[in-house]
């Protein structure tokens, strides 16, 4: 029997075209989290995908009107209430786009605070994976979120590729940072601890959260 407070966990997608690959990789972490937590716990997981495309105009009247529309301060509130959070943008210009950016423009500062994230990205050349370290997980911190350790890049050669001996894979890093974004979840929402990592864990250990909440900085 399900407990009667449901996990939400919400993944916010920025790509532009339909259908995006932005969005399906979006689709597959909220499917490996979902799978996890529904493995750990007996609790109901519900998951929610906001697509940014659809708030656009809302989006851009909010930054010059200050107000927003119904359906914008509903995805807003859906982000800052989730248990946990996934972010993907496709890669414009070396960075983020400016759609996700001004998505997340919107959102106070303190919202976030102390809330685990998964940042992700698309793009067509495994050259822009660094935006992922040099711009989404500085944006976060400002945030005062708390990304988890792995980040997910996929390229336009990653779909479908399994990886090889000195590669891990697009389907393993989307597992592992579903796992540990449903690790960070628990320890946040039911104990305020998470699991320390066992001997059996390997290299798929979880640095405890409230390690990766010590250790975050605003450089």
């Amino acid at each position: 029997m399900f407990a009667t407070t449901r996990l939400r966990i919400v993944a916010v997608s920025a790509g532009l075209s339909q259908p995006s690959s932005t969005r399906l990789l979006a689709d597959r972490l909220a499917a490996a989290t979902r799978e996890r937590l529904a493995a750990e716990q007996d609790r109901n997981v519900e998951v929610r995908v906001i697509e940014l495309r659809d708030l656009a105009v809302d989006i851009a009247n909010h930054l010059v009107s200050g107000f927003p529309s119904a359906t914008l301060r509903e995805a807003i509130d859906t982000v800052t209430e989730a248990d946990g959070l996934i972010a993907v943008t496709p890669v414009f210009t070396a960075s983020y786009s400016g759609l996700f950016k001004s998505f997340f423009d919107l959102i106070d500062n303190t919202a976030l605070t102390g809330k685990p994230v998964v940042i992700a990205a698309t793009g067509g050349t495994a050259r822009h994976s660094l935006v992922l370290e040099h711009a989404l997980r500085p944006l976060f911190a400002y945030l005062r979120a708390v990304t988890v350790p792995t980040s997910v890049y996929a390229a336009s050669e990653d779909w479908g590729s399994s990886g090889d001996e000195y590669t891990e894979g697009l389907p393993s890093r989307i597992r592992r940072a579903g796992g540990e974004l449903a690790s960070a979840v628990l320890g946040r929402t039911v104990s305020g601890a998470s699991r320390a990592p066992g001997l059996d864990d390997g290299e798929d250990a979880v640095v405890p959260f409230e390690q990766q909440l010590a250790d975050l900085r605003l450089d």
